[in-house]
Parts: C-alpha cells; sequence; structure tokens
C-alpha cells in the first residue's frame, strides 16, 4: 500500500466594516470569484470557506449570482462553510455576550443562506485566549484552526502538528486544527511540485496524517503581485488543483469537519494566549519590534531553540500602543452595557446591529498594513457605536436607566480605564470627554445626530516600518520592481515587499510629541512658525499639552480647569449647548502672568479635527476670509474673527467665531502609512491652530474665547442612519 496523506485547505476572506465598495469589487474579480470558478472546474477538491458578515452582506447585495453558485458546492459536499463572528470582531475583546451574541447570528445567517449551521468558527486573526473553548462552544461550534505559532508556545513540536488537538475550558471541549506553517509559506508562493514534494515527504503508511493550511483568501489573487501568480500567466492555482487530481490516489483534500467524521485527535493542548507569529512583533512598540523582529531572525538562521519561545506582546497590547485604540475600545464596552440594558424589540435589534458593526476588528490595531491608521475604518467603527449609543438614550437611558448613568453628564469618570477620571458633557447633540489630567484635551467629540466622530484624529509615531522605508529611499531602489532584490519570478512574500505610492516620503515621517486632542491651549515662543507647528517640531513654553490640569468646577454643561507653571496660571473653560442639530461647543482661556518679567509669546488654542477630507475630497473644505482649500491642504491667514470647515457628504458643518482677531494655522495631520499598495501619506484630520501674541507685563492677564457652532443635516426618520462617509 503506497504512503498517504490528506490535506485540508481552510480559506478565510473578509471585506471590513466600512470598506470602499470599489475596493471590494476589486478584490472579488482577483480572488474570490476566479478561486470560485476553479473550484467548479475541480469538483474533486475539498475545502472550507470562510466568508465574514460583512463580505457576505456586499456579495447578496452586489453579487448574489456568487452565492447562488456556491451554495452548489456547499450542496454537493466539496465545500464547508465555516462561520466566527459575524462582523469578524476579535473575539477575546468583546464581553461574552457579544462574543456569543456575534457568533449566534453568524451562525444563524449561514443557516438561512446554506441550509445548515457551521461547526467550524473561523477567529478573527487568530487572536485566541484560552477561555475561548466556552464562548464557541456555547454557540453551537465545535472547531477552529489556529496557526503553527500557537501550537509551538504550547510545546508542541512540528512533527507533532499533523492532526488536530483538543482543549477545553469550563468543560467545553474544542478541536483546534494548526496550520503546518511549511504549507502556509509554500501556498501559493512556492513552486506546485515544491508543494506536492512536501506533502510526498509527510505521508505514511498508515494515511493518518492531516496537513493544515489556513490562510487570507486574499492571498490568493488580492495581495500585491499575486492575482498574475495565481491567475494568470502562472495559473498556479490551476496547476495545483490539477496536481491535487492527478494525485488523489495518495493525496486526498478534505474538509476540516470530514476528517473528525473518521478521525479522532492527535493529543490535548491548552495553548496560551497568542496569535500568528507576526501580530506579536506588531503589537510592541517600534523600537522593541524591531529589535524583537531581529533576535527572532538570528534565533531562527541558527537554528536556536529559543526561537520557538520568542512571541513578542499580546494582542491587547494595542491598546497600549496606541491611546486612540483604547479609547475605541473603551467607548465600545460602553455601549455595549447600554444597549443590553435595553427594552427588546426593534430599537434594540438596530442598536445590537449598529454595536456589532462597531466591533468588528480591523481598526483594534495596526500591523503591516491599515488597521487604526485607515481613517475610513475608524470613523466607521465610531460612527455605528456612536449610532447605537444614541439609540440606547432615545429609547430611555438603557433600559432602567443604570447602564445611562456612565454617561450622565457633569460627571468625573474613568472612561479609558487608565485609573484617572475624565469629564462628561453630554446633550441631545453632543457628547464631549476631556482628558483633565492630559492637557485637558478634548479626545471625545461626537455629534449624536449623524453618529460623526468629530475628534477621531490619529497621532503621529514612529512605526518600526519606517525604518524600511528609510532603507528603500535611501537604497534607490525602484519602487517599481514589486519583488525583493534577489528574487527570481516568484512573488515576495507581503512580508517583505517594499513598494511606495508617492516619492520623498521619508521627509513626511513627522511625529507628535503629544495625543491630538482639542481645545489644547499653547504657548510658544513669538518666532515660532505654522511649519513648525504643521511638522511637530514646535516647542511649548509651558507643557500645557501633556501635564496635568486642576478640576475647579464640573457641572452639567461645563468644566473648568486651572493651571500653574513658571510665570503663567491659566484658566479653561470647555462649555457645551445647542440643540441636537446645532450643537456648540465654547473654550475661555485666561492666562495670566504671575511673574516678575514681561512675557512674550504666542497664545493659543488647537483643535484638531476629522471630517472625513483626504484625497483631496472636494466635499470637504476649509473656509477662511472667502478661500476654500481641501482638508489636506495647509493654510496661513492673519486677522481672522471666523473660519468655516464641514464636508457636504456627512451634512456637516463646523463654523469657528473669536473674540477678537487672530492667526489661522490650519494644517493636515498626515501619517506615512503601509497599506497592500505600497507606503503611502493618509490624512488622519485636520488642525488648526489660532494664535495671537501676547505681552504681558508682570500681573497682566490675556483672554482668549472660541466657540465652534456645528450644523448638521437633519437627520433620517430613524433618528440616527446617516452615513459615516467611509
Amino acid at each position: 500500500m503506497s504512503r498517504r496523506i490528506s490535506l485540508a485547505l481552510t480559506l478565510h476572506n473578509h471585506q471590513p466594516v466600512g470598506n470602499f465598495g470599489w475596493v471590494i469589487a476589486e478584490t472579488y474579480e482577483k480572488a474570490y470569484l476566479p478561486m470560485l470558478d476553479a473550484l467548479e472546474r475541480h469538483p474533486g477538491i475539498r475545502v472550507a470557506l470562510h466568508y465574514s458578515g460583512p463580505l457576505l452582506a456586499w456579495l447578496r447585495a452586489e453579487r448574489p449570482e456568487f452565492l447562488e453558485r456556491l451554495s452548489g458546492l456547499v450542496g454537493r459536499g466539496q465545500v464547508e462553510i465555516v462561520g466566527g463572528g459575524w462582523y469578524e470582531p476579535v473575539l477575546a475583546a468583546l464581553p461574552e455576550r457579544d462574543r456569543v451574541g456575534q457568533l449566534e447570528r453568524m451562525a444563524e445567517e449561514l443557516a438561512e443562506q446554506f441550509g445548515s449551521r457551521p461547526r467550524g468558527a473561523w477567529l478573527a486573526e487568530r487572536v485566541w485566549e484560552p477561555d475561548l473553548p466556552t464562548s464557541l462552544v456555547s454557540a453551537g461550534y465545535r472547531w477552529t484552526v489556529l496557526d503553527d505559532a500557537h501550537f509551538r508556545a504550547a510545546a508542541i513540536p512540528e512533527a507533532a502538528l499533523w492532526g488536530p488537538y483538543t482543549t477545553d475550558d469550563q468543560g467545553k471541549v474544542l478541536t483546534v486544527f494548526g496550520t503546518e506553517q511549511g504549507l502556509r509559506y509554500r501556498i501559493p508562493f512556492s513552486d506546485v511540485d515544491d508543494v506536492i514534494g512536501y506533502l510526498r515527504d509527510h505521508a505514511t503508511d498508515a494515511g493518518d496524517r492531516l496537513g493544515t493550511m489556513g490562510d487570507d483568501g486574499e492571498k490568493f489573487g488580492g495581495w500585491p503581485t499575486t492575482y498574475e501568480h495565481c491567475w494568470g500567466e502562472s495559473a498556479w492555482v490551476e496547476r495545483f488543483f490539477s496536481a491535487l487530481d492527478a494525485n488523489a490516489d495518495w493525496l486526498s483534500t478534505v474538509t476540516p469537519s470530514g476528517w473528525l467524521q473518521d478521525h479522532g485527535p492527535v493529543g490535548r493542548v491548552y495553548l496560551p494566549t497568542g496569535s500568528y507569529a507576526e501580530m506579536g512583533e506588531w503589537a510592541l512598540p517600534a523600537a522593541e519590534s524591531v529589535e524583537f523582529a531581529a533576535a527572532v531572525h538570528a534565533a531562527t538562521e541558527a537554528g536556536r531553540p529559543e526561537a520557538r519561545w520568542l512571541r513578542g506582546a499580546i494582542w491587547r497590547n494595542f491598546q497600549v500602543k496606541y491611546r486612540e485604540v483604547n479609547d475605541l475600545h473603551k467607548q465600545m464596552l460602553r455601549v455595549s452595557d447600554l444597549v443590553e440594558a435595553m427594552v427588546p424589540g426593534p430599537d434594540r435589534d438596530r442598536a445590537v446591529d449598529d454595536l456589532y458593526a462597531g466591533q468588528s476588528n480591523d481598526c483594534y490595531w495596526h500591523g503591516l498594513f491599515g488597521g487604526i491608521y485607515l481613517p475610513d475604518l475608524r470613523v466607521s467603527a465610531l460612527h455605528h457605536l456612536i449610532a447605537a449609543e444614541d439609540r440606547a438614550l432615545l429609547a430611555g437611558g438603557g433600559g432602567d436607566g443604570s447602564a445611562a448613568a456612565a454617561l450622565r453628564s457633569g460627571q468625573l469618570i474613568d472612561l479609558d480605564l487608565d485609573g484617572g477620571a475624565e469629564a462628561l458633557l453630554v446633550n441631545d447633540g453632543e457628547i464631549v470627554a476631556i482628558k483633565v489630567d492630559e492637557g485637558g484635551g478634548i479626545g471625545r467629540w461626537d455629534l449624536r445626530a449623524v453618529g460623526h466622530p468629530l475628534a477621531a484624529v490619529m497621532r503621529r509615531r514612529p512605526e518600526a516600518y519606517h525604518a524600511r522605508l528609510r532603507e528603500h529611499e535611501a537604497a534607490a531602489v525602484s519602487a517599481a520592481m514589486g519583488v525583493a532584490a534577489g528574487e527570481t519570478d516568484r512573488p515576495a512574500s507581503i512580508h517583505d515587499l517594499v513598494t511606495t505610492k508617492q516619492g520623498e516620503l521619508t521627509r513626511h515621517l513627522q511625529y507628535d510629541r503629544y495625543e491630538r486632542r482639542s481645545g489644547l491651549v499653547r504657548l510658544l515662543p513669538p518666532e515660532t512658525t505654522a511649519g513648525e507647528i504643521a511638522d511637530g517640531t514646535a516647542t511649548d513654553l509651558v507643557p500645557l499639552v501633556t501635564a496635568p490640569w486642576h478640576l475647579v468646577a464640573i457641572g452639567p454643561a461645563a468644566v473648568e480647569m486651572s493651571f500653574a507653571a513658571g510665570p503663567v496660571t491659566v484658566a479653561k473653560t470647555i462649555r457645551i449647548g445647542g440643540g441636537r442639530l446645532d450643537p456648540t461647543l465654547s473654550i475661555d482661556v485666561v492666562l495670566a502672568n504671575v511673574g516678575s518679567e514681561r512675557l512674550d509669546a504666542l497664545l493659543g488654542v488647537e483643535f484638531a479635527v476629522m471630517l472625513l477630507g483626504g484625497g483631496h475630497n472636494p466635499a470637504a473644505y476649509h473656509e477662511v476670509a472667502g478661500r476654500r482649500v481641501s482638508h489636506d491642504e495647509g493654510l496661513v491667514a492673519d486677522g481672522i474673527e471666523r473660519l468655516n470647515a464641514g464636508n457636504e457628504q456627512l451634512g456637516i458643518e463646523l463654523e469657528t467665531t473669536l473674540d477678537e482677531a487672530a492667526t489661522a494655522w490650519i494644517s493636515p495631520i498626515e501619517s506615512v502609512s503601509n497599506s497592500e499598495g505600497g507606503f503611502e501619506l493618509v490624512y488622519q484630520g485636520s488642525a488648526t491652530v489660532l494664535v495671537r501674541p501676547i505681552r504681558l507685563r508682570a500681573g497682566e492677564r490675556a483672554v482668549f474665547r472660541v466657540e465652534q457652532r456645528v450644523g448638521v443635516a437633519a437627520p433620517s426618520a430613524s433618528g440616527n442612519e446617516a452615513s459615516s462617509g467611509s
């Protein structure tokens, strides 16, 4: 009898909530549709396919014929449909009720679409925590797929990773398949003969080995350089499927559930918290990430045993690395409590859907590409959370009102769970949160009627991949090559590929030394320029943007703070007002020279606002003295008492008025981020710094008052269904 082996391919297909329709359509044409065509041409090939909820919803609306064809493959047993969280959340980040809710929603949707509930679940980004079996099994799932890195961390040797294991939590037993590293790295990047030979080398007389390869379906045509390799002249997938057909006498393809019908587990395993190998690197601070990657590479190249235990940080560390991620996550938790307390009914059902959409994982972390740096995804998640929160409040404060107490205006509450309280102001039109102990700035400014987060601005930070960009530009390597130096016609790994969408990006590697909040007071040297503000090199005479402020008083509509250091004292009052469609926010600043010498400086108030104005969006504008510029343009205007900003697509206009004339420095906040198409400049919001020169003798004061009035288009009949603009 010849040696035999089985292969279980599990492909994960996902599109984020808030992604552009044209992006999804392009990926459909390059990856999803060609794979379906190939499976129909090769009816003997069995695979498991996962489509996340947002992608399934798009397919239903835009390509229903695709789902009809897919249902045919499911019906004849060629394809097993895999479930998971409906909106592709990282389950570990959610309350237990939302974990199970997302998992059950997906199971119900798939049962309606394909006629049966799924037995397997895909874990977003393969983020594993040891209590997940309880959630998965409670929702009716029996197996999932993780990476070899999870098993190495549990001391399972590579040679023992040719079959599934069981694990358990609180008596709930889950089967776990491990993606074999050699297969994941070879498919589809190595020669077909190499993949077949690798499987032949691991076959056994008993035929009791299963090779599992679970990875992104987009790598088969949707990733850079892979379309031509997989479906073009190279036709890798066609050649691979033909080779599987030709070797079917000893190499069988199976679905995970199909394998479990006839085979037991290899053994028991308890996996520590983790994800795939690269995630641990990305979750580290930038400098640590560089050092960690070098250490792993050196240990791996030398064949040292410690390479198997080097795991970096856990996924939750993104909440430490990025303040914006932590704020988003904690807002999601509060909204979940509000929605849970709502009275059952249509309003609650719609609020649950918005909550779940706001849990989509893509902007809760950042790795090789996108993530929290993608403004459309970030704003979309916040839009859905604001909509759910607003619906709960309008419905009566969340059932009996106990959950809504966390959103009572005029209170101090630890919103970001860092041990210090923030000031919270709420009215019918807006929700404002002020970080009193860090610059007294506004980190949350949500417009309730249209569900828009005005403060959803991203700080510019160093990233580990910036070093690769510097090396790339210094070496003047052509971005058009599309493959790493020394490669042949094989596509470069997505982790090694370096391309740029525009030139001289390193000059835009500018970093902020403070969090990008609004209502910050600046006391600057008189020679400070608008350019220094824009590139982040301006230095403050007093650390008003980072130091703690003292809370003087808080009421339902206003927060008063003070700051004293060196020769100055500063009083700042933030006040909200207006109605649901025309909320207002004002800042009053009083600075006193309490020193013995004259104070010459620039006194300023800084706002950082996100109105989705990147890419020279013609609907988004700044307007000063009759002049309009796009949000990713800079502008300097003197003697200004009024200025406007807005986005006509969002139906939002922001009018700013001053108590007396000042100079306006307006500049885009742009990060250099990596994307599937290469390094690019990404608009993260706009900074407006309003400044006046002051010359104060000892004992004199300066007063600065800024009022912001927001006009929003009337929302739809449901109360908060306006588009996020993404």
